[in-house]
């Protein structure tokens, strides 16, 4: 503990503690815990703080690590998790976004797969474009055989990340993107669709604005083969379009990322184009860039006033500074798993700063999501936030210079910014859970959720502001519980008013469009990219995972992934339980039905099946 603590005691729920118990608090080599939630907020600001001295050698460090801690215990501002399990600590890995370059040579596949290893054992995720590779059956001069294509080389960095345990308490994660005018484009968009195949990956196809215009047009597209530069063939764009649609109504995947759009913000053009993005999507990388990111509680950021809950414009604005200063200080105190990266990170000086507790700021000001008010509201508070974190960044500039590629930058002559991008929207599973409020700008999943404790019972947990309108408003009752226990939302319950089933409605009661509309909402005042998925029903069809993706095109989102409802065989997140699937019976008995608590995040998980993935924080569990 610090010398100097002092400050509030963290309030944190019960799934919080059991989080940071089992993920984030510093133990001993015999697993006994040594340190408390607030010894770790600490330990985390204190390591941050230093920075200062890097600037100004007369620096109040004490007092800086102070204002880091309240606004961390307060649960107003969290960093990414890398940062509050590392900083302080041995390994001194505090990003969470990487991107590696991967060429087209042996030697630099394996290099990436190498780096890849290092990245992923000190707590980061990786972003790689196979775009560059040669394709399947091309040739091979140097041994005159022929190539193995792209995703032959994807399956060893999945096995490889399958061999890994990030720094002991994390499972690796990676993003693989290929353009949509690579000769292997078919097999990639169609590589998932046996469930458990490239389980550490995210698979997202890299569209261009010509393809989208011929998709558009009903045209032909060509396919260059990237070690030659040179067209291979020519495809119909609908068809491939439309078996992107197809395999991501099938399952989820791949997603679309934007190419075009995403270089048109590229800061640093005169560095390269970007070609891939960290594993969830949010931050756009140069080759050997990392970025670290941390989240505002839009949920804290509220006050009473005359007419209601209302925002507290004062204390965002001055979180919105402060979490500025935390990051940039993040960038001089990591310990940076390759030199490549170090140069690259402080070359650049990216910070990814966004927002959590977005759906419950919303049901406290009473403003449905699926609302032209609620999407004016998500503009209003991102470019708030937007315009205060570079206001942060210039003052940083002046008391310690630019990013050092500033002079090769899009705002060379401009605006002398200490960082090159500064805001993102992370999905933020596991610190909102920390946080207890609902994970980035998503939606409420379900108004009820069957919790197993010990011994076996099964409680049904209700969404604690969905119950107090209901006492309120006198609509609650048992057969209220009863029906959210099996569903998960109010459709349907005659006894709830409209106007609050409208406020309450839950992610598969969202209409996708509306998903979009929010994500692009957010995407207008955000540098980087917004994380985001758009919920479907398990009844919609493949045409609105079109509308979806060509909504996104149009409103200038950077990438889209749609999930529908029960698509895949295993998933461990249902709202409510009726019509639950597989069951045990028709699983058969090659599966066994396990309980147990993320060792991610704590959430409680129960399945049947090879492969589940736990939807608040992405943690993969094999059982056969």
């Amino acid at each position: 503990m610090g010398g100097g603590m002092m400050g509030p005691e963290p309030e944190l729920t019960g799934n919080a503690l059991r989080i940071l118990r089992h993920r984030y608090l510093k133990r001993s080599s015999e697993g006994e815990i040594l340190e408390t939630p607030a010894e770790m907020f600490w330990r985390v600001a204190e390591a941050v703080a230093v920075a200062e001295r890097l600037y100004d050698p007369a620096a109040d460090v004490s007092a800086v690590a102070a204002a880091f801690y309240e606004a961390m215990a307060r649960l107003e501002f969290l960093p990414n998790s890398p940062t509050l399990i590392n900083a302080g600590r041995e390994l001194g890995q505090l990003a969470a976004c990487f991107v590696l370059p991967v060429e087209d040579s042996i030697e630099s596949i394996f290099e990436a797969v190498k780096n890849m290893a290092l990245i992923q054992k000190s707590g980061g995720g990786t972003g790689f474009s196979f775009s560059r590779i040669r394709p399947k059956n091309d040739i091979v001069h140097s041994t005159r055989g022929i190539a193995s294509g792209p995703l032959s080389f994807l399956r060893v960095f999945d096995v490889t990340t399958d061999a890994i345990k990030q720094g002991g308490v994390r499972r690796g994660a990676n993003m693989a993107v290929l353009r949509v005018d690579h000769p292997d484009i078919l097999e990639f968009i169609t590589a998932k669709q046996q469930e458990g195949v490239f389980s550490n990956f995210n698979f997202s196809v890299g569209l261009t604005e010509d393809f989208i215009a011929q998709v558009r047009a009903g045209s032909d597209y060509p396919l260059i083969n990237p070690r030659t530069g040179g067209e291979v063939r020519r495809l119909p764009a609908r068809k491939v379009f439309d078996l992107i649609v197809n395999m991501a109504w099938a399952g989820g995947e791949p997603g679309i990322v934007f190419l075009d759009r995403i270089n048109r913000d590229n800061p640093t053009p005169a560095l390269g184009r970007i070609e891939s993005t960290n594993p969830c999507g949010e931050v756009p990388l140069l080759p050997y860039e990392s970025c670290n990111l941390g989240s505002i509680n839009l949920s804290r950021m509220l006050r009473e006033g005359a007419g209601g809950p209302e925002v507290d414009w004062e204390r965002l604005g001055r979180t919105v500074r402060l979490a500025v200063r935390f990051l940039d200080n993040v960038i001089d105190v990591n310990r940076y798993p390759l030199p490549e990266i170090e140069e690259m990170s402080k070359g650049n000086r990216k910070i990814g700063l966004g927002v959590m507790g977005f759906a419950e700021l919303l049901l406290r000001l009473r403003v449905p999501y699926a609302s032209s008010e609620g999407t004016t509201m998500a503009e209003r508070l991102m470019a708030f936030i937007s315009r205060e974190a570079r206001a942060a960044s210039l003052q940083l500039a002046e008391e310690r210079g630019t990013f050092p590629n500033w002079g090769r930058s899009i705002y060379a002559g401009k605006e002398k910014l200490r960082n090159a991008t500064l805001t993102t929207i992370a999905p933020t599973g596991s610190i909102s859970l920390i946080a207890g409020t609902t994970s980035g700008i998503e939606p409420l999943f379900a108004l009820a959720y069957a919790r197993h404790v010990v011994g076996g019972e099964e409680l049904t947990e209700v969404h604690p502001l969905f119950l107090e309108v209901a006492k309120k408003r006198g609509f609650y009752s048992s057969e209220l519980l009863r029906h959210l226990a099996a569903k998960g939302n109010a459709e349907g319950l005659e006894a709830v008013p409209e106007d609050v089933r409208r406020l309450f409605a839950t992610a598969l009661e969202i209409a996708p469009l509306w998903h979009v509309r929010m994500q692009a909402a957010f995407q207008r005042y955000t540098d980087n990219a917004v994380a985001k998925t758009v919920n479907l029903r398990q009844e919609a069809g493949p045409e609105e995972v079109k509308e979806v993706f060509l909504l996104a095109a149009e409103l200038g989102c950077k990438g889209v992934t749609v999930y529908r409802d029960r698509s895949r065989r295993i998933q461990v997140l249902e709202a409510g339980t009726e019509g639950l699937r597989p069951t045990w019976e028709e699983v058969g008995s090659e599966f066994r039905r396990q309980r147990f608590s993320c060792p991610e995040c704590g959430v409680d998980l129960e399945y049947a099946g090879r492969c589940v993935t736990c939807p608040s924080c992405g943690y993969s569990k094999c059982l056969i």
